[in-house]
């Protein structure tokens, strides 16, 4: 007797992991509920189960969903807001500003305009920190997207929740709220060791240990960064958290541009991951983090577009591509970051960041159904002799025809399914002109 599934998905390929040996050829994969429930050749799939719904995309290749491990999703309202401008400049004359205007029906709205983006490009998942993160929440959650999602806090008012004792109860509210959620995970998220106190690191990480979750940070992004970090405590940011026993196992840092070969020993030793976002590090010139030294030493590395005002997109193909060819410059080695390293980077290995390795990142048997579907019939991606190379070099994130997240089509044949890309359009744009007449007052 045939098994009950509630999806089948087939194709011309299915690639389960980030390896060219695992490529299989004419595969499906069934899926019930929000779980796989089985992999392999079509014909085999379609005799051993019989689903509610099948869907067949001839070249289709059915992958594993893009993790995206550094995102500030409400900012894709500011692409192209202020480009080749120094840092702080940037930051103080145009984006901190407008931060300042914002309301939780804008960040509402501009969330729902990068989610958008995140699955038309292939991302599944998503690990985001910045302001009103209720807002964030709400709009993942409407959307059907996997999330890591914290209120960042620093020493300073928020335009969030004001004080920074009503950002601990913001943060606690969160963690009640999503407690167990299918898709969505709270984390605990000091902003960086410039802006936040001893005492608000050390906080915050007790939060964290308490509801077992992330410790997100921004973490030695720049030489500016270190050298203040040496000015107040003498010592790196890396070594700061050590000293405050807060470099472990749950943290995930930000960037991480500026290590030195001990510290990343370090970082290995307890533990700590990294996400690692390379066009923002190379258009606000922070420059290029050890990716390869890191990955020797055991350290774990996901890939991260960070926000759409400093890269200016959150295609995560686009971000494979810049990843590896930036790894091969610095090290001037062009065997370094190889296809499938970096793919396994965007997978598997951003999954395993986040802690949730064995739940996504790859296509298996007992693991959650999020996978991507991509058009393999086009000039740019023909003849077809390797699968992770093509990923990597060659595919965009428009290649990108259907989209499953926990069991969910949420794009079918590129059209978004539980946004309504029309009017969040329409509304991103009346929001832009607000910000353009606001930068001319």
């Amino acid at each position: 007797m045939k098994q009950q599934a509630d999806l089948i998905l087939s194709g011309s390929f299915l690639l389960p992991d980030s390896t060219q040996a695992g490529v299989m050829t004419d595969a499906a994969i069934a899926i019930s509920g929000d779980i796989i429930s089985a992999v392999g050749n079509t014909q085999q799939i379609t005799n051993d189960y019989t689903a509610k719904r099948t869907l067949h995309t001839e070249h289709g290749l059915i992958m594993p969903g893009l993790v995206n491990t550094h995102t500030h999703a409400p900012m894709a309202l500011f692409r192209g807001l202020a480009d080749d401008l120094p840092l702080m400049t940037w930051l103080e004359e145009h984006i901190f500003p407008v931060e300042a205007s914002w309301t939780p029906e804008m960040i509402y709205q501009a969330t729902q305009l990068s989610l958008a983006e995140m699955i038309q490009s292939g991302t599944t998942s998503f690990c985001d920190m910045y302001l009103f993160s209720k807002e964030v929440a709400r709009a993942t959650e409407e959307s059907g997207m996997r999330a890591w999602i914290g209120e960042v806090l620093y020493d300073f008012p928020s335009p969030c929740y004001g004080e920074l004792e009503n950002g601990f109860a913001y943060v606690d509210d969160l963690f009640a709220h999503y407690k167990n959620h299918s898709l969505i995970t709270i984390t605990a998220d000091p902003h960086s060791v410039y802006t936040c106190s001893k005492e608000l690191l050390t906080r915050l990480g007790k939060v964290a240990a308490d509801n077992n979750s992330l410790y997100v940070i921004h973490l030695s992004e720049n030489e500016a960064e270190v050298n203040t970090c040496k000015e107040r405590y003498n010592c790196s940011p890396v070594q700061h958290l050590e000293q405050l026993e807060l470099l472990g196992s749950n943290t995930l840092a930000a960037h991480c541009v500026m290590l030195s070969d001990d510290e990343i020993t370090l970082m290995a030793k307890r533990g700590a991951s990294v996400s690692h976002c390379i066009e923002s590090n190379m258009k606000l010139a922070s420059g290029a983090a050890p990716v390869t030294a890191m990955l020797a030493a055991g350290v774990k590395v996901g890939i991260g577009t960070d926000g759409a005002a400093s890269n200016n997109d959150v295609d995560m193909f686009a971000e494979m591509d810049s990843v590896a060819k930036m790894q091969k410059v610095v090290t001037m080695d062009s065997t370094a970051m190889n296809a499938e390293q970096t793919l396994h980077a965007a997978t598997l290995g951003g999954a395993e960041t986040l802690a949730a390795g064995n739940h996504i990142g790859s296509l298996a048997a007992g693991k959650k159904a999020d996978l991507i579907v991509l058009n393999m019939n086009q000039p740019h991606l023909t003849p077809l002799y390797n699968i992770p190379s093509h990923l990597v070099y060659a595919a965009r994130g428009a290649d990108v025809v259907h989209s499953v997240i926990g069991g969910k089509v949420v794009m079918e044949n590129r059209k978004l399914l539980t946004l309504d890309e029309d009017r969040l359009l329409s509304n991103a744009r009346k929001m832009g002109e607000k910000i353009a007449s606001h930068g001319k007052d």
